[in-house]
């Protein structure tokens, strides 16, 4: 029974990881200059809420490549032993950041629900 309740949380980590990682792709990859209710402030696109927040204006490249990454590392760490840790608390350092920059701005704080329901998924994946 016990090694059940182990196979169980193996896939409960790896459909985090996946819904984690695709989302951060989807995002950054296929939103990235679209509008989504969620974007910071008034913005449209992923390069106007960076500037809605005060940010330099090539944070936005630095930054998508930084959360790429991780979600890359993070979905390769299905099958990649070793990099699951550190590319879930990466991703948590990350969307700690994007909630921050929503509270700079004083936006509602439903704005930061996704960001905040995926921080909570990375940490889940990092210690459990």
């Amino acid at each position: 029974m016990e090694s059940e309740s182990f196979i169980v949380m193996d896939y409960l980590i790896i459909a985090l990881k996946l819904i984690v990682g695709l989302s951060i792709l989807n995002v950054w990859l296929v939103q990235y200059n679209k509008n989504t209710r969620w974007r910071g402030g008034n913005a449209a696109t992923l390069k106007e809420e960076f500037d809605e927040y005060g940010m330099p204006s090539g944070s936005v490249y630095f930054v998508g490549f930084i959360k790429v990454a991780l979600a890359v590392a993070l979905i390769a760490s299905i099958w990649v032993a070793g990099i699951g840790y550190y590319a879930a608390l990466g991703l948590a350092f990350m969307l700690s950041g994007s909630i921050l920059m929503h509270l700079k701005i004083s936006d509602p704080l439903i704005k930061s629900l996704p960001a905040a329901i995926f921080l909570t998924m990375s940490l889940a994946i990092a210690f459990l």
